[in-house]
């Protein structure tokens, strides 16, 4: 056991001798067992499933859960059962609202309270405090968000019975103080692991790895990466409670696994936080996690650490933990080694000595049971509970005195000081020299006072707020937009008539959006550049990665037209108060019409010519632009021909899509048309299921594509022609090595050890087997769409295709101390002109996430650029270290390969189901790889 018994200064000194006393004597042996006797009527877990939770070898399964808390919500008076929204897979998603009963009988006020403080309009400081004197602390709990890490749910079920059931005096102050709001954020992958676990009788033989799909139907890991877009409907459901009913002032994510060494993560977070949010956030993150960390060392549960212990940050917006941040909320994150099956704490060298992000190591090399982490994570609970009852009202007032400096702020001339500004500020010091001279006291880089004013500068300035015109190209998809923010808490506003602002005129129907509100940081957010610091591990060495992304600004990805404006404005603007449909559009009953054109560049108008193409209609692209209507239509306007079945889904299609179809008298000429006609769609995927390929099935389905899912053994089978016309890759599906290689990308599991359903997924594409069959492929007319780093198929079928990352006059990779972008927004030219690129504009934001670029040698037209970076400066949003080596590189080609054509797209263009802006160069490849020029049929 723990053989480390050195004194340890208690943490209780940061926040007050008394403020965490809490029982001794529970080591990390400890069962977390109730201190006093549990109420006799609430069933205990042994008694529900004849195991207690945490036993060795034992999980619960999401259906079983479920029936355990409607049992607990019929025999407890301190829990209420919700449901809150449906998973992918159609499983109901419950909340458990627990505390005291008279309490329970007041949720309503509760609410309403936390509501007002947590938007702050409308509240003297007078009335904030006389609100957070009667509310009450309200608290988010989950578990179970990444299924895999099984601790997580099965602490949530031990959680909620310790919470209905204890009736000692600490749990009783918890209840009277606290709301504590329980969900299990992740049904169907709790569903799935907890059976995968189950499913041997030998439970030695037990582990809740290699399960054959993803844990979410989609995007499985990356529910943890869906919040601000809020694609997925346990996000809806989980963003909804928290930013728009129930605002907790803390949100507790339990992750798993901890860093090797240790037993558990606890916040603080290290270096770089948020501009754009109140300092305050970071401060109550240091109190409550210093609440968790005194309760570790008072119980005798050593091993926890912090800060530079992992890699955790406070930079990304977009998880559960951190998207509470920018809503003045304290988000926590824990990360905990465990299993059912027993495992063993490893030696870390380094780990054995204390310091002050590693004040109480644990020894090494001991047997740990799924019981002794089970304690870490219900006294983190408690520690968490505990510290928002005695801080009850600070907590109440803080997030109200937060959305209080987010209007405030928003509502005058103000500056968020990031990188940028320093860097402008550092120059303006440089270029003065001498008369720059410090005049701080020795040892401090001061400069004279008059260079504050380089931070300052009108044209600085944050916006007032944002206007998203409602005349832009492709409004639905801005109306997308709005429902991403309205979902997240964001106050919209819509405009009842025609405004003008600051000389330019809107016209009704656009959206406006103020910064004058609380939730200020994640407007911000929203439309406004991410600026991340240059962070290296020292000076000349290499960048220290980021937690996540560094850059992702939705309303860049998405292509949203929107106006920033920097000084206050009103107009005729009512609010938005709940999720929007764009407003229908129109089809022109123009008698005796040839047919209908529909603009290229509007995402949904995908839906239409996918219902057309299912319905046998013919479709087609003008490859010439038309002049009609008194337009110009450009080249890739969709030419529908006028038949009942066609008009039929138009009407559809203008009444829910926001569509609009303009008629024309006579059909274009054949020569000038490039018919469309269904494609059969292959999806690369592989056993456990890849989560690239997940957004792209997700993507599919929203848009109605019919596809079907290929795995590597039916690839390197052959015969790929005779099946599909189009085969899709994401990044990591093609081995990018050169010939001779095969190497698996993830380890799989031996074909006896799985069920015969999955065992043809397992495999992995190889340049040995996999290449030959697509070249044939290709060459016999299909169509091969690569994304990231799967574009290596280009030089693997001997294209004059090169990296563009490699040192000048070699062909040298670039070493991550001369080139690092990781995860960031970037500006690429486009040729409109070719199809590829029909309905993109000329300029396009990308999400390049360590992606290829490519050079291409020669001078002929084997391969062809669409899109590249034309500057040596192409970052909008993020941090792109040595991004001048991307000028001139190519981002997007094509290529032909005997009678079919290659696609090679370098950034992620369906990212996480983010960059809707890039989601057409997908689409267009798709189409073409089933069309044909001239006038000929559509239908089959």
């Amino acid at each position: 056991m723990n053989q480390i018994r050195r004194p340890t200064r208690s943490l209780a000194l940061l926040l007050g001798a008394t403020a965490f006393v809490v029982p001794a004597g529970a080591s990390a042996q400890a069962t977390a067992a109730p201190a006093a006797p549990a109420v006799a009527r609430v069933t205990s877990p042994r008694q529900q499933f004849g195991f207690d939770i945490g036993a060795d070898y034992h999980l619960v399964d999401y259906t079983a859960l479920v029936a355990y808390w409607r049992k607990l919500d019929r025999e407890s008076d301190r829990m209420t059962l919700e449901r809150i929204g449906t998973t992918a897979e159609g499983r109901p998603m419950y909340m458990a609202v627990i505390t005291s009963p008279e309490n329970q009988r007041k949720l309503g006020h509760y609410r309403d309270i936390a509501r007002r403080l947590a938007l702050a309009k409308g509240l003297s400081d007078a009335d904030a405090h006389a609100l957070a004197r009667e509310g009450k602390a309200v608290v988010w709990i989950d578990g179970g968000l990444h299924a895999t890490e099984v601790l997580g749910s099965q602490q949530l079920i031990e959680t909620v019975y310790e919470l209905v059931s204890r009736t000692d005096r600490e749990m009783t102050r918890f209840l009277r103080d606290d709301i504590v709001l329980c969900v299990l954020a992740n049904p169907d992958g709790m569903e799935l692991v907890s059976d995968w676990y189950n499913r041997k009788a030998d439970t030695l033989a037990r582990k809740s790895s290699d399960i054959p799909r993803l844990y979410q139907k989609y995007v499985g890991h990356d529910d943890n990466r869906d919040f601000f877009m809020a694609n997925q409907p346990e996000t809806q459901a989980m963003n909804r409670v928290m930013y728009r009913e129930w605002f907790p002032q803390i949100v507790y994510n339990h992750h798993q696994t901890g860093p090797e060494g240790t037993v558990i993560f606890t916040p603080p977070f290290r270096d770089p936080f948020n501009y754009t949010f109140d300092p305050l956030v970071p401060m109550e993150l240091d109190l409550v996690g210093a609440a968790i960390h005194t309760r570790f060392v008072a119980q005798d549960l050593p091993g926890f650490t912090m800060r530079s212990g992992a890699n955790y940050s406070t930079w990304w917006n977009g998880g559960l933990r951190t998207m509470p941040y920018f809503h003045n909320m304290i988000g926590l994150l824990t990360e905990a080694v465990g299993n059912p099956t027993p495992i063993e704490i490893p030696l870390v060298p380094d780990r054995q000595l204390p310091h002050g992000d590693l004040p109480f190591p644990i020894a090494p090399h001991q047997v740990w049971h799924f019981r002794q982490s089970m304690a870490y994570e219900l006294n983190a609970n408690w520690a968490v509970l505990d510290v928002a009852s005695r801080y009850r009202e600070h907590f109440l007032y803080g997030i109200y005195e937060m959305g209080k400096r987010s209007i405030e702020r928003g509502s005058r001339d103000d500056w968020t000081i990031t990188p940028r500004l320093i860097d402008s500020l550092n120059a303006a010091v440089a270029r003065d020299g001498d008369d720059a001279a410090a005049r701080g006291r020795a040892g401090h880089e001061a400069v004279d006072a008059r260079y504050y004013a380089v931070l300052h500068r009108p044209e600085d300035r944050d916006p007032r707020g944002y206007i998203i015109p409602a005349n832009q190209p492709d409004f639905p998809r801005a109306t997308k937009f709005v429902n991403i923010l309205i979902k997240g808490g964001v106050e919209v506003q819509r405009a009842t008539a025609a405004f003008t602002v600051q000389g330019t005129r809107y016209p009704a129907g656009s959206y406006v959006v103020m910064t004058a509100q609380a939730f200020r940081p994640h407007v911000l957010d929203m439309f406004e550049p991410q600026n991340h610091p240059n962070d290296f591990a020292y000076p000349g060495g290499p960048p220290k990665p980021p937690y996540d992304i560094t850059g992702w600004t939705p309303a860049l990805t998405m292509g949203i037209q929107f106006h920033r404006v920097l000084d206050g404005f009103t107009g005729p603007f009512v609010p938005v108060t709940d999720t929007v449909t764009p407003p229908p559009g129109q089809v022109a009953a123009t008698r005796g019409a040839a047919g209908f054109l529909l603009r290229h560049g509007v995402n949904n108008s995908v839906v239409a010519v996918n219902r057309l193409l299912a319905a046998h209609a013919p479709v087609f692209w003008l490859t010439r632009p038309l002049a009609a209507n008194d337009t110009s239509y450009p080249a890739g306007t969709i030419y529908i021909p006028a038949s009942p079945s066609a008009a039929s889904i138009a009407s559809r299609a203008a009444a829910t899509l926001g569509l609009s179809f303009d008629a024309v008298a006579k059909a274009p000429e054949s020569s000038e048309l490039l018919a469309l006609r269904p494609v059969r769609i292959g999806l690369w995927d592989r056993y456990g299921g890849s989560i690239p390929s997940g957004w792209v099935r997700w993507l599919f389905d929203q848009y109605e594509f019919p596809y079907r899912v290929v795995y590597p053994r039916e690839l390197d089978a052959g015969n790929l022609a005779e099946k599909f016309d189009v085969l899709v890759f994401v990044d990591d599906a093609l081995p990018s090595g050169d010939a001779g290689a095969g190497s698996r990308f993830y380890s799989q599991p031996r074909a006896e050890d799985i069920p015969v359903e999955y065992r043809d997924r397992l495999g992995s594409t190889s340049v040995e087997k996999t290449v030959p069959q697509l070249r044939r492929f290709l060459e016999a007319g299909g169509s091969v769409i690569t994304i990231g780093s799967s574009t290596a198929l280009a030089k693997q079928l001997g294209l004059p295709v090169a990296s563009a990352l490699v040192r000048p006059g070699t062909d040298s990779a670039l070493g991550r101390e001369e080139f690092y972008i990781p995860g960031s927004v970037l500006e690429a030219r486009v040729r409109t002109d070719a199809p590829l690129a029909y309905g993109i504009p000329d300029s396009v934001a990308v999400l390049f996430d360590h992606s290829p670029a490519f050079r291409i040698a020669g001078s002929g037209d084997a391969v062809r650029k669409v899109a590249w970076y034309d500057s040596p400066t192409p970052l909008r949003s993020g941090w792109a270290w040595g991004q001048k080596y991307l000028d001139g590189a190519v981002a997007v080609a094509e290529a032909d390969v005997g009678k079919g054509k290659l696609f090679l797209f370098g950034p992620e263009i369906t990212f996480r189901g983010q960059p809707h802006g890039t989601f057409g160069f997908l689409f267009n490849g798709i189409y073409l790889g089933g069309a044909n020029r001239g006038g000929g049929t559509t239908s089959e």
